[in-house]
């Protein structure tokens, strides 16, 4: 988590909602991914480091299915994150601070608990909760 943290501090950095994730193989250890949000350097509403660590993990094993990789992201996912983890069928997902207006694991839609949710990671949260929320508040206090 604390390089996820690292990630979600760049992203603040560059002007991004500091939203950072890293895609780890499980048995190994070894890291796929290690990314942030780029939704503005990209232009691309898609660009959430969920997304972009399952991209850069599918690319690394060559295969759109990574049952055997975690994800730890600074912030609970999205419904399209959360439907992208799905998807790809990650083992874990470990995410730091809730989100109780845009979050989809454990308030909203809570996806994974939906019936036509064909599968379901293990999920953990409030993993490095505090530095991830104090990051996310100060961004946005900055803001206004």
């Amino acid at each position: 988590m604390d390089r996820a943290l690292d990630e979600a501090r760049a992203a603040a950095a560059a002007g991004e909602v500091p939203v950072g994730a890293v895609l780890v193989e499980a048995a190994t250890g070894r890291v796929l991914a290690a990314t942030r949000n780029r939704i503005e350097e990209l232009r691309d509403p898609t660009a959430h480091a969920e997304l972009l660590a399952i991209r850069q993990g599918a690319a690394a094993l060559g295969s759109p299915r990574l049952p055997a990789c975690d994800l730890y992201v600074t912030l609970e996912p999205c419904p399209m994150c959360a439907a992208a983890i799905a998807f790809a069928r990650l083992r874990r997902v470990y995410y730091g601070a809730g989100d109780s207006k845009g979050g989809a694991v454990d308030h909203g839609v809570r996806l994974f608990d939906q019936p036509t949710c064909h599968h379901r990671p293990e999920v953990y949260g409030g993993i490095g909760e505090t530095a991830a929320a104090e990051l996310l508040r100060g961004f946005f206090q900055a803001r206004r």
